[in-house]
């Protein structure tokens, strides 16, 4: 709670109390007088501001998660328990906020009601018809809403006391980006299988026999489950539907800038902020004081900013006929545009393309049966879902319908097929035995619906059935542990004064190395060791396939003359004194729910809950 000062405290119970309790279950009470879940100190719960708050949580969900969510899953997640709580937490500030003796005049209410843009009329003035009746709909009164308001506004009051004054961390915000900051300045040289000069020797029968035993993991086979299935895709069905020449002559037609582009050219334009400069732009290029890259560079852009990408003439406007009367490479300009006066470069000529429907026309009928197949799919679904409903096997709907038949034994790393479809991966590994067939659709447009048959566990793979990668996997780790202890052998004879040349190694410095830094090859946890040793020092990393050489040449901690860290550290003081504000919000919050009465009728709750499934 901490966290909404320095925020408009208003707007969020305004719009959970106005809108939120539209979208969901309602509203509506239990009958007769009960409007109340309990009681905290001499505050009450109200069943409206429990409905409410679920709503809001419900749809904060479903926005994140992007699936509908039922009251059941709800509870079976614990939102209505969420809920509740903080209903206690906030009615308990309420109780906290009379017994101090701290109060909203009428005056603040009626400036945060008059804010609301839902009592506002198309001019922007209160509309006091449309407030009475918002707060019909919402099943709320005018005092209830009021009321509301009067004890966010001084609840938020109290939270202000609380916490107002917390001093940024300065050690906090010291040690945060002294980590994140401080810098490393390495030389690394790689040592690969090619720089041994010793012949390995290759594997006996019992090695490769102690090495499978050691490693059963890597000759493991994965769970297999036996899957039998049906499915239907456009692409099995469409060849046998017929499309109209007239169809495909008007899709041809609708099409048609598709299919016949005039003359373009691919085109970069330096729009300058008036015409003098871009003038003397173009003298200087003219007289060979710059070229078109360097004026892009002194503007601080990229070649990707100016790229106007393969333009028509007609989409150049006045500096249409230049550019195209242009050779490549040519700078034409400056020109008025709606961003300024330009200058353009042209970099290469398009020519015209022409495709005729005859060489167009068997991808029409494509794209077009295509979409009849999956129509015709669509439409055979209904038919197909009451055979399932009325316990038709997986077998009976192929002997039905247009579904096609299939066994699979799957695995994760089953990509072919029907498993290349995400939508039957998912499936196939949720199946269970003697579960019920459901139909379901592919990303194609296409349905199918499976079952389970049955499944094998993981089991380690005979050896003679995996003797060659075996042998693989021997000879790639004894060739890598050949390579480390080459490694080792070399770095003992690195120094800091020591050139790595001298040793046969090809150095890479790297400078100014964060803890964040992407070193493009080397292995996870690089950045790690290197900013756990000492100057000087020289490590051996394993690099999976071969090893580094590292050696650190140099530590620097950040400097707070620089925007960047002093921006960083103004960032991390902010947020340990927020996280330190909200710390201390949550103990005194704590300590005044311990001494408040708290009265919770878990049957009206039971009932509301009831009344919301």
């Amino acid at each position: 709670m901490a966290a909404k000062k320095g925020r408009n405290p208003f707007v969020w119970i305004i719009m959970i109390l106005l809108f939120v309790g539209l979208l969901g279950f309602g509203t509506g009470g239990l009958g007769g007088n009960i409007r109340s879940l309990g009681t905290v100190g001499d505050k009450d719960v109200s069943i409206a501001a429990y409905q409410n708050g679920l709503n809001q949580q419900l749809r904060a969900f479903e926005a994140q998660t992007g699936q509908r969510v039922t009251f059941s899953e709800a509870r079976q997640l614990g939102i209505d328990q969420a809920v509740l709580q903080q209903l206690i937490a906030e009615r308990t500030l309420d109780h906290e906020v009379t017994e101090l003796g701290i109060s909203v005049g009428d005056e603040r209410v009626r400036e945060e009601v008059l804010r609301v843009p839902a009592f506002q009329d198309l001019s922007g003035n209160f509309d006091r018809e449309g407030y009475r009746l918002t707060l019909e709909r919402s099943g709320l009164t005018e005092a209830d809403f009021e009321a509301s308001i009067r004890d966010e506004v001084a609840r938020t009051l109290l939270q202000g006391a609380v916490v107002g004054g917390v001093p940024a961390p300065d050690a906090y915000a010291d040690t945060i980006i002294n980590f994140m900051a401080e810098t490393r300045d390495i030389t690394y040289a790689p040592v690969t299988a090619d720089m041994l000069t010793a012949p390995l020797p290759g594997p006996t029968d019992a090695d490769l026999q102690s090495f499978y035993d050691a490693n059963p993991d890597l000759f493991t086979a994965p769970e297999s489950r036996d899957i039998t299935y049906v499915w239907m895709t456009p692409e099995m069905i469409q060849d046998g539907i017929t499309v109209d020449e007239e169809e495909l002559r008007a899709l041809y037609d609708t099409r048609l800038a598709d299919f016949i582009r005039p003359e373009r050219r691919l085109v970069e334009r330096l729009v300058y902020v008036g015409e003098t400069p871009a003038a003397e732009a173009i003298a200087r290029i003219a007289n060979g004081e710059a070229d078109f890259d360097s004026l892009v560079a002194e503007r601080g852009l990229s070649l990707s900013d100016v790229d106007m990408g393969d333009v028509a003439q007609d989409d150049l406007g006045a500096a249409g006929e230049a550019v195209f009367a242009a050779v490549p490479g040519d700078v034409v300009g400056p020109f008025n545009t709606s961003l300024g006066p330009a200058l353009f470069r042209m970099n290469a000529v398009l020519a015209a393309t022409e495709i005729p429907f005859e060489e167009a026309r068997e991808d029409l009928n494509m794209e077009l049966s295509a979409q009849r197949a999956i129509r015709q799919i669509d439409a055979a679904s209904e038919g197909i879902n009451d055979l399932i409903a009325g316990g038709a096997t997986l077998e009976d709907l192929a002997a039905q319908t247009d579904l096609t038949l299939g066994t699979i034994a799957w695995t994760p790393e089953t990509q072919d097929g029907i498993a290349a479809y995400d939508n039957f991966r998912a499936a196939a590994a949720a199946a269970s035995e003697g579960g019920f067939p459901t139909l379901e659709g592919l990303a194609d447009g296409g349905i199918f619906a499976l079952r389970l048959d049955s499944v094998t566990p993981p089991a380690v793979r005979p050896f003679e059935d995996v003797r060659d990668a075996v042998t693989a996997a021997w000879s790639a780790q004894n060739t890598q542990d050949a390579v480390l202890v080459e490694a080792e052998s070399l770095a003992a004879q690195v120094s800091p004064l020591t050139s790595f040349e001298t040793l046969g190694l090809t150095p890479i410095e790297a400078d100014t190395l964060t803890r964040t830094t992407f070193v493009e090859g080397t292995p996870e946890g690089f950045l790690t060791q290197i900013f756990e040793m000492e100057v000087s020092e020289v490590r051996v990393i394993d690099n999976e396939d071969g090893a580094l050489i590292v050696r650190l040449d140099r530590t620097a901690a950040p400097d707070p003359e620089n925007p960047q860290v002093a921006a960083q550290l103004e960032q991390a003081g902010a947020q340990g004194a927020q996280g330190i504000a909200q710390d201390i919000f949550d103990a005194f919050n704590a300590a005044v729910q311990t001494r408040t009465d708290v009265s919770i009728n878990q049957a009206a709750v039971d009932a509301v809950n009831a009344q919301l499934q």
